[in-house]
């Protein structure tokens, strides 16, 4: 891509990954989202735990970058021990609400589900096991049902 050229003491919005190599060189300080503040974060994990469904997060990759960011650039982030507590907290909350959803959803023998907010990686922490859930009872469904090829005979 095209980026640049960059004034120095100004701020510039450019992807993460440019932002991360900057940094590891030492040619630049991160400043975090807006999101990625204690007061927010602590809104952000109290709704999630008061509410029954998904709410939704302050970013589709929110687990993502707060790795990273905390990962290479901490020294610029304020609090970020708490930041990072909040975030895990958040994660756990979401993720025993998706295990909990996921294993309603089995139990009721769905045949589909609505998963709205949920990010693509939580969307991956189950999708084996609901993929393979979801096999086991299609074969199930499917053995329990009499057979096209067994037929009775009248005498």
């Amino acid at each position: 891509g095209d980026l640049g050229p960059f004034n120095p003491g100004l701020p510039v919005e450019v992807p993460v990954w440019l932002a991360i190599n900057l940094k590891q060189r030492q040619k630049c300080r991160l400043i975090p989202p807006e999101w990625m503040d204690v007061e927010k974060l602590e809104e952000i994990r109290d709704l999630e735990r008061k509410e029954d469904t998904f709410t939704a997060m302050p970013s589709p990759y929110y687990m993502e970058l707060t790795k990273l960011l905390l990962n290479y650039a901490s020294d610029n982030i304020p609090k970020a021990d708490e930041i990072r507590t909040l975030v895990k907290d958040t994660w756990d909350t979401r993720i025993a609400k998706l295990r909990l959803s996921a294993d309603s959803f089995v139990r009721q023998q769905e045949a589909h589900a609505k998963l709205d907010n949920l990010t693509l990686m939580e969307i991956n922490t189950t999708g084996t096991f609901l993929t393979q859930a979801l096999d086991r009872m299609y074969k199930l469904r499917t053995n329990l049902q009499p057979g096209e090829s067994t037929q009775s005979q009248d005498f």
